[in-house]
């Protein structure tokens, strides 16, 4: 039997290269439910509801130049869905532990790298954990994937499937149309590329982007060339406790969720988004762990990369990736929560519309079609200008079900590229905010020293928010009881006679 095969796009590609045993190119997941499921139900959901997307069943190939789809043969379900139970009265910490050793785990390269596997018996309920790997979809894809497999209510008949296609662009040259021009420039400079050094990648990225501006492409071509080549002119983020040498060990944990309400009220009221609430809070949570490690924080400021949705809203539902990257500026040497707040928002303003996450997309993508020794020479230089990997999806707004049992909460960890150490999570789930941090056990051995800290960050917040208004009420009142003083003095010296006239 000759397997099928089909082209890989190319910026799936750049995404199945990126995985090193350092930093496995997985994204990790878990369902904590409310009531227990069993492993034939878990079995069942998988293959009626997952498998109806064909690229489940294909292993992700390696090329020389790009990658592959080739079609199992062999595929049986019973390797990707299995049972682990933990002792009994396990707590959220075993959990993590068990999430933690799964995240530190290869897939078998023979099958394809994605997985579920059941505890059966967790707390009163049960718990779910997923792992897909990158080259499969980005998170917005594959949050319609696993809403696919789930009801809004328990006994609730599963929606039929949205149709997703397997790639925006499948068998294309190129993911986008206009990135064709730039085959015959990346010819040119590879064997500078392969040369080794960074340097020589940097100038070599440089180039990439500049030709599209000597094609006399559309401004808006132009501008993400030159978006590019400012990144790559970008220092180094400063050596910290949060950058070092990588194991192949990663730990997972995830925090105490914050009430999505009131982020949203706490946003409205000071004049900013809930994004920058959020990356304020996590600025502030790093600055704060980094001055418990001894760093003096005073004017520092780290990168983060941030994931941008790269999908018109008209676009139907598609596997693959199709996202860009930007780089945000995070305060972390401002101790006071609403200076910072106002700092990110300054940032997150200066990043709307701009042209970093279709450049970074383009680069990937062209990345993703030259040799991988080019591609990782790239991405070292690429991720040594950031110190983490920021990620917020949005999920279901209400409760939802798997087989019929409540999901009470639910996590993901972003994975990391080349040499970034450090993943946050954000997902918005049935009114609240939840937090999860991945990260390098050598780097941070401890990750509750990071994420038991987001909620304390929100409260100091809460609390300034709440003062100010307060102070803003109690101004008016002060004001008019002073011109109501000030009135009364007046009319009780326009009754005194004037001692010059008596």
């Amino acid at each position: 039997m000759i397997p099928v095969r089909h082209r890989m796009d190319s910026i799936d590609a750049a995404w199945l290269r990126m995985d090193k045993r350092t930093n496995p190119m997985v994204i990790n997941g878990v369902w904590v439910l409310d009531g227990r499921v069993s492993l034939d139900e878990l079995r069942a959901l998988v293959a009626e509801r997952f498998l109806i997307h064909e690229r489940f069943r294909s292993v992700p190939v390696e090329e020389a130049i790009g990658g592959a789809w080739v079609e199992d043969p062999y595929f049986e379900l019973d390797a990707h869905v299995g049972l682990i139970r933990l002792p009994a009265g396990a707590a959220q910490a075993d959990l993590e532990r068990l999430c933690s050793e799964l995240a530190s785990t290869g897939f078998d390269p023979r099958r394809p790298p994605w997985r579920f596997d059941l505890v059966p018996e967790f707390g009163e309920g049960s718990a779910v954990i997923t792992r897909i790997h990158h080259c499969y979809a980005d998170g917005i894809a594959l949050v319609r994937v696993v809403l696919g497999m789930t009801t809004t209510t328990p006994d609730g008949a599963r929606l039929p499937p949205e149709p997703v296609a397997e790639s925006p662009h499948a068998g294309d040259d190129f993911v986008l149309p206009w990135l064709a021009p730039l085959l015959g420039p990346a010819a040119r400079w590879l064997g500078e590329a392969v040369a080794g050094s960074s340097g020589l990648v940097e100038a070599s990225l440089k180039r990439v982007s500049h030709p599209l501006a000597a094609l006399d492409e559309a401004k808006q071509v132009a501008g993400m060339a030159g978006e590019m080549a400012a990144i790559l002119q970008y220092s180094d983020d400063p050596p910290t406790p949060l950058r070092g040498a990588l194991g192949a060990r990663k730990q997972v944990a995830w925090a105490r969720p914050l009430p999505f309400d009131e982020v949203r009220t706490v946003a409205h009221a000071l004049g900013c988004t809930v994004n920058d609430v959020l990356m304020s809070v996590i600025a502030g949570v790093l600055g704060r762990y980094l001055r418990s490690r001894g760093v003096k924080t005073e004017g520092l400021t780290l990168r983060a990369t941030l994931p941008v949705n790269l999908r018109p809203p008209d676009e139907a539902p598609s596997l693959g990736n199709r996202f860009g990257l930007v780089l945000l500026e995070l305060p972390v040497g401002v101790a006071h929560p609403l200076k910072r707040l106002y700092a990110v928002h300054e940032a997150m303003q200066a990043l709307k519309n701009s042209p970093q996450p279709p450049a970074a997309f383009a680069t990937l993508a062209v990345l993703g079609s030259l040799p991988a020794m080019v591609q990782d020479l790239a991405m070292e230089v690429l991720t040594r200008k950031s110190s983490a990997v920021i990620s917020n999806v949005p999920g279901p707004r209400e409760p939802m079900y798997v087989c019929g049992q409540r999901i009470r909460e639910q996590f993901f960890w972003v994975p990391q590229t080349g040499s970034i150490g450090l993943g946050i999570s954000v997902l918005t789930y049935a009114g609240e905010v939840q937090f999860g941090i991945i990260a390098d056990r050598g780097l941070i051995p401890v990750p509750h020293a990071i994420v038991d800290g987001f909620a304390a960050e929100f409260e100091r917040l809460v609390l300034l928010t709440v003062l100010g208004a307060m102070h803003l009420r109690r101004a008016p009142q002060a004001s008019s009881a002073r011109a109501c003083s000030t009135s009364k003095r007046s009319m009780a010296s326009k009754g005194r006679k004037d001692p010059a006239r008596s």
